[in-house]
């Protein structure tokens, strides 16, 4: 059986010391990577929010696995849980499905962007969970997207995100794991025509 840690070996904060930064450059070194994952997910919304969507998709690794999964309403103590792998999901794509998804959503011809769909992303909540290898970073966040066009059409869907993000050869992030989790048992919208 596992036990607690210690009372005595929390900071003030909660966090077990031995999870806290030690010295001043720590704290710097964990600031500077906390905004560096802060602003890969702002451009990343912001390529979305402009329908740069092949763009977008240069952001992920070639072995990207990008899962959405439908959302049950469930028991507390059905094992089965609230979603899995086997069962329904919105989206379970590598690199070459995102790709044609891109390629549809950027066709010219494609009636669903015609009129274009305004889209906002806003993401928040945004925690650099851990490192667990020198280039894989966990990260959770909040994403909250909006979609407009025309007088009744808006509609606005509320995810929390799970990444892994990876650190290319040239030292910049990458998206490798996505798994978005819709706060909804039933999609708020007719049709999902962006990515999250």
């Amino acid at each position: 059986m596992n036990e607690s840690p210690d009372i005595s070996q929390r900071s003030p904060s909660g966090f077990l010391r031995s999870q806290l930064p030690q010295s001043p450059m720590e704290v710097l070194e964990m600031l500077a990577l906390q905004r560096e994952v802060e602003q890969f997910l702002y451009k990343e919304a912001r390529l979305l929010d402009t329908g740069k969507y092949f763009q977008w998709v240069e952001l992920c690794t070639d072995d990207i696995h990008y899962w959405m999964p439908g959302i049950e309403d469930r028991q507390c103590r059905d094992p089965a849980g609230a979603y899995g792998p086997e069962r329904m999901a919105y989206f379970d794509h590598d690199k070459r499905l995102l790709k044609e998804r891109a390629r549809h959503l950027e066709h010219p011809a494609a009636w669903s962007q015609d009129p274009p769909i305004r889209h906002l992303h806003v993401v928040s909540n945004v925690e650099v969970i851990s490192a667990d290898a020198p280039r894989n970073l966990e990260v959770h966040s909040v994403l909250i997207l909006y979609s407009s066009r025309f007088e009744d059409e808006r509609h606005t869907l509320y995810t929390r995100r799970e990444d892994r993000l990876r650190r290319a050869k040239d030292g910049s992030l990458r998206i490798a794991r996505r798994t978005i989790l819709l706060q909804d048992s039933t999609l708020p919208a007719p049709s999902i025509n962006t990515f999250l």
